[in-house]
Parts: structure tokens; sequence; C-alpha cells
């Protein structure tokens, strides 16, 4: 690539002499920024040499490289002026194209579709040789590449029998549609307990209606199921707390009370209103299970407003965490409260329960 070295010595801004350089510079193609325009079109095509280039009909940027080619395979020109400058620059095609007086013909005249930058070479040609449309080989070579990565459909090749990838990948293709689709379509059957190893279930003959349908089956009975899941855990966690209701510390004399939460919900309002976790994380499924337990520190004047959150440990006997507002540390009339007060309560009361 051909440049001129630009420096700021003369100006008084650089001390090195050298970075100012009045010569024609040269350096690697590799460097070339294959995005950014640098060569004057208008200017090249005046030039003898490229005269009949056309270059200005070229639609990428990378202008070097599409006249290196042109001075080996000067017939690359009329890629460009049938609208292919998507291949104008492929060796593959170029050669082809001066072996095979056929492959030229049948080009020009599926020069739009061919013309579709997306598309791989080696699906052109093979749609060329195989007499089939270009986007249905394109489209299996695709997701043959999708199938080949390890971090995609992992689950959906062991699904697969050893000698079905390409049956698989053919059906795609012909219902229009991809191998994320059928992973949602696999996952919906496979959870409404369908038998996959029958063809009507594993090969639908309409992908898209019958994938709608599952998603819908799948949809509406994991709502079900969500909505029995959170009925059976409100009733564990209100069994819980009617159990270790007596660590409740409720004395009229003092400033502070201690009070369980009876709910998940309880704890999504104490978290919306001291802004902190322990209505979003797992608090709710671990106080089910008896591994904490959840109070509420409030002052006794205003039993209803949130105040301080504390997490007590069934299993140490001991207080795991005490915040307010924000993750911040309660004042000290509150941690002499909850330490000197409650703590020693509450393990009192949890000794006559496990009795």
């Amino acid at each position: 690539m051909g440049f001129y070295k630009v420096g700021w010595y003369r100006e008084g801004i650089s001390k090195y002499p050298h970075w100012t350089d009045y010569d024609w510079g040269w350096n690697d193609a590799k460097y070339f920024r294959i995005n950014a325009p640098t060569i004057n079109k208008e200017y090249v095509s005046k030039l003898e040499k490229y005269k009949y280039s056309a270059v200005d009909l070229y639609k990428y940027t990378d202008i070097l490289n599409y006249l290196k080619f042109y001075e080996k395979y000067p017939k690359c020109e009329l890629l460009v002026k049938a609208g292919m400058s998507n291949l104008a620059t492929s060796i593959q095609i170029l050669r082809l194209c001066e072996k095979d007086k056929n492959f030229c013909k049948w080009l020009y005249q599926n020069r739009e579709e061919a013309g579709n930058p997306h598309y791989y070479i080696t699906s052109i040609i093979k749609a060329y040789k195989q007499h089939r449309p270009i986007n249905e080989i394109y489209n299996f070579e695709r997701f043959k590449k999708q199938f080949a990565q390890k971090e995609n459909f992992s689950s959906l090749k062991n699904f697969l029998k050893p000698n079905e990838r390409d049956k698989f990948l053919k059906y795609l293709i012909k219902q229009n549609t991809d191998g994320f689709n059928y992973e949602d379509y696999r996952h919906a059957c496979e959870y409404l307990g369908l038998d996959m190893t029958d063809d009507k279930n594993r090969y639908p003959h309409n992908f898209k209606k019958w994938h709608n349908i599952r998603i819908d089956q799948y949809h509406t009975k994991k709502a079900e199921k969500d909505a029995e899941q959170r009925k059976e855990l409100y009733q564990k966690f209100a069994n819980v707390a009617n159990k270790y209701l007596s660590l409740e510390r409720l004395i009229i004399k003092e400033d502070f009370i201690c009070i369980i939460a009876k709910s998940p919900q309880q704890l999504v309002y104490e978290g919306e209103k001291l802004n902190h976790c322990v209505g979003r994380m797992n608090y709710d499924q671990k106080f089910a299970r008896e591994e904490t337990l959840i109070f509420f520190i409030r002052n006794r004047l205003s039993p209803n407003t949130p105040l301080v959150t504390l997490e007590y440990s069934l299993k140490n006997h001991k207080i795991l965490q005490c915040y307010g507002d924000h993750d911040t540390k309660p004042s000290d009339e509150i941690l002499n409260f909850v330490n000197k007060k409650w703590l020693p309560y509450a393990n009192r009361k949890l000794r006559q329960i496990a009795i």
C-alpha cells in the first residue's frame, strides 16, 4: 500500500526530523484498512492501465486488492459490471470462469442471487454443479458451520442420531427455519412429555404451525407448574414463620421490636423500601428450607415502617447480616438491641422449640 509520510518537524511541534519524509513510502497490504476509502476511483479510471477495469462500479473499498486481481484476471471487470462485485476478487470464481463458459452463462443468469455478499463462494459453485438454488446450498452449509461450533447446539447434537445430521439440516431448510427455533420446539415437546422418537413429533409436516402450538402449550403448563411451586413455597414459608414465631420480641418498654417475616411478599417489600437484596435473592428459598430466618427490626412507635433487616442462622445460632437502608450499618442503639437483648432471647426460645 502506498502513502506519503507526514510529520510536524518543520512546524516546530516534533523534535525528530526523520518523522517528516516527502518521499513516497510503502507498507504491507495487511495493514490496509478494508473499510477505509483511500483511493480516488475517478482518478484511477483515467489511467490507461485501468481504463476498462470498471473500478468506478466496484462496490467495496479494497480498491488496491481489486486492481491487483484485475491485472491478473482482466475478466473480473465483467463480474463487477454484472453487479457481482462480491465475486470479482475470488480466485475460485475467476478460474472457473476461464475454464467453463457454461458457468459464466449460468452465473450471469443468476447474477441477482449470486451477487448476495453473504453467500459462500463454495455455495455458489456447488449450486451450479448440482443444479440447485444457491440459497438452498448456502443455508445447508451455514447450518453445518453452526453445528460444527462446539458452543452451539450441544444438546441438539446429542439429540440427533449419528447419521441423522444431514437429514435434519435439509428438514430445517425445507421448513424455512433454523436450529434455534427447533431447539425451542424440542425443549417444549420434552417438557410436555411428548415422544420425540416418533417422526410426527420429531419432524412435523408443518413446523411453524406445530412450533407455535407446542410453545403455547409449554408456556401454559409451565405457568401452571410455577403457580403450584409458588403456592407450595408460600405455604412452606408460612409454616416456618409460624414455627419460629416465638423468636419475635415485642416488649412494650423497649424502643425497638423484632418481627419474623411471614411471607415472600414481605421480603420483597422490605427490600424495595430499604434498597437491598433481601427480596431479590434466594432468601425466600433458604427461609422455607429452614437454613436462615429473616427478621425485621422496627421502631416500636412505627411498627409498619422498614428500618433494619436481619438474617439469622438456625444452624449456628448467629446473626449473619444486619443492615439498614442501602446496606448501611445500623445505629449503635439498634445494634445494642439486636445483640444484647434480641439474640440471647431468640437463642433461649430456639432451645425450647428444639426440645
